[in-house]
């Protein structure tokens, strides 16, 4: 049976809430299963007699203090935000390395003069780096999928290390991929008008957008 006024319930899950950092579906199944294992408490408590404020603050104390459940969910939505982290960054990359040529194919410039040895090795490192990210975004499923059949400590160091490897792979992507975006302008006039060039520009910048709210919500998920 619900009741309207499970305030004591209710201020105890808006408190666990707020310390929770995480994918946001997780968090709130999390907090939806609590609610009913709380009130299922609060029932109980209820049918034997107990009155209903005390019946609560008996649900509560049961249930455990902060201290006592968020360690456990933490790390749960840690390892769902890593998971996410890695799925959009297995999908940038993978686009990025596999298409990264078809922004220059076939414009006006292709056939003119070499640009610099430094503006080459500068689109190499760019596929480089792309390379790696795919590469830590298996590595992180593979890590995921192994932590969620052993716990040993080592995994969950690994966990992290992915995470910072993606989320430094991601700034340097970033970094880079911005540089030769200008550098290419700044060498062809033409680069700036042509359309394989705008939309790759376009859906960088929106894949890069989708990486960095995916990296930092990683990264508050494991700071606290």
């Amino acid at each position: 049976m619900r009741h309207a006024d499970d305030f004591l319930v209710e201020e105890h899950l808006r408190d666990l809430g707020s310390r929770l950092q995480g994918p946001a579906r997780l968090k709130s199944e999390l907090l939806t299963e609590a609610r009913s294992d709380l009130l299922d408490a609060v029932d109980a408590y209820r049918e034997r007699g107990v009155p209903p404020t005390e019946a609560q603050r008996r649900a509560v104390a049961e249930f455990g203090a902060p201290a006592q459940v968020l360690p456990s969910w933490q790390a749960e939505l840690a390892v769902a935000a890593l998971r996410g982290l890695s799925l959009r960054m297995l999908a940038v990359a993978g686009v990025l390395v596999a298409a990264g040529d078809l922004t220059w194919r076939g414009s006006s410039w292709s056939a003119g003069p070499q640009p610099p040895a430094a503006y080459r090795l500068l689109s190499a490192s760019v596929d480089w780096i792309w390379v790696g990210g795919l590469l830590l975004a298996v590595t992180g499923l593979l890590v995921i999928w192994a932590s969620a059949r052993s716990s040993r400590p080592h995994l969950a160091v690994a966990q992290r290390a992915v995470g910072i490897g993606l989320t430094g792979t991601l700034a340097l992507g970033m970094a880079a991929g911005g540089a030769l975006f200008v550098w290419s302008i700044d060498l062809w006039d033409a680069a700036l008008t042509w359309p394989p060039m705008i939309v790759g520009m376009v859906v960088v910048g929106a894949a890069n957008f989708s990486l960095s709210r995916a990296a930092r919500g990683w990264v508050r998920a494991t700071a606290r």
